[in-house]
């Protein structure tokens, strides 16, 4: 059974911090900054949380797709900072959204910066099963609230936002998908949760800022974009040329070059935009999709192939006809 994605969305912070602004509060300059990574603005949350966001940017692809918000059965949210331990992030936007509480599913999956990803194969899987009809699948997050200002090498690098689409089963429109993960206990990318307490005492410490390993997470990046690639485009026969666009998660230009260099692809078959929003971790891939979207560039009949990557370690990517 085929799928088609009939709708986007996406929703920004509300604050942008350029490079400048975070130089007033971070040993760390503009130069260095774009020259390393090639962001050079992200937003903050200042009072939405994840699902504010997540709820946003799925108003705006349930508009777009032009259907009966009662006729979405499945929700996903892919995120790593939702607003709290439970309930999930779905759910909340499941509330504030109006939809239906008699037929529809919800559920957070969390597989850091691949999540959405993971996300369109859980839908697809249970729109193709016939337990679901129109599947709202989000990636959001407020990684401001995971990181230490002090530590410069990921205070630059993040940012918030998120972005939505819209999938049921089509006649005609291929989607599939090559999903793998590597357990990683070394500490690659992490962020700590709640500490154990034996001691039954109250402790407001907290642990929970956002660790890398930057150099262990280009290698690891570069391999997982080829790996990737490479799967989804042999599935189906196809050669790179035939793909239209690539949007890879937007976590560094200089994992990009990287690898279209190495694979032999121009730079300008990439999507980026991690220059105006930063790295949004499980939002990345829709905010880009529902921006080209916008811009026009994606148009009826592409071939697009989204690949996500990120901490645990995991990493895949989904091909689907625009």
């Amino acid at each position: 059974m085929n799928i088609e994605i009939i709708g986007y969305g996406l929703a920004q912070a509300e604050k942008c911090v350029t490079n400048l602004d975070l130089s007033k509060s971070v040993d760390t300059n503009d130069a260095w900054i774009q020259e390393r990574t090639g962001i050079k603005q992200r937003y903050f949350s200042v009072a939405k949380n994840t699902s504010d966001l997540a709820s946003e940017a799925a108003l705006m692809a349930i508009q777009d797709a032009q259907i009966d918000p009662k006729t979405i059965d499945l929700i996903l949210v892919a995120t790593i900072t939702p607003d709290g331990m439970m309930p999930s992030v779905a759910s909340l936007v499941q509330a504030k959204c109006g939809l239906n509480a008699q037929t529809c599913l919800s559920y957070d999956i969390n597989a850091a910066c691949t999540g959405f990803v993971v996300a369109m194969q859980n839908a697809q899987a249970m729109l193709e099963a016939g337990y679901v009809s129109n599947a709202l699948v989000i990636g959001a997050e407020t990684l401001s609230k995971i990181l230490d200002f002090k530590d410069r090498t990921t205070s630059v690098l993040f940012g918030d936002g998120a972005g939505a689409i819209i999938m049921r089963r089509s006649s005609s429109k291929k989607m599939f998908h090559y999903l793998r993960s590597e357990g990683d206990l070394t500490g690659v990318l992490t962020s700590d949760g709640l500490s154990l307490n034996p001691e039954m005492v109250f402790d407001q410490s907290s642990t929970h800022y956002l660790r890398m390993q930057g150099q262990a997470v280009f290698r690891f990046a570069v391999k997982a974009i080829e790996d990737v690639l490479v799967n989804l485009l042999n599935k189906q026969d196809l050669k790179v040329d035939q793909i239209d666009w690539i949007v890879p998660h937007q976590a560094n230009r200089r994992i990009i070059e990287y690898v279209a260099n190495k694979m032999n692809i121009e730079l300008t078959k990439f999507y980026l935009n991690l220059d105006q929003y930063g790295n949004t971790s499980s939002a990345s891939i829709p905010i880009a999709l529902s921006e080209m979207r916008t811009k026009g560039l994606l148009k009826e009949g592409m071939r697009v192939i989204c690949v996500g990557f990120g901490a645990g370690l995991t990493w895949g990517g989904s091909y689907f006809e625009s």
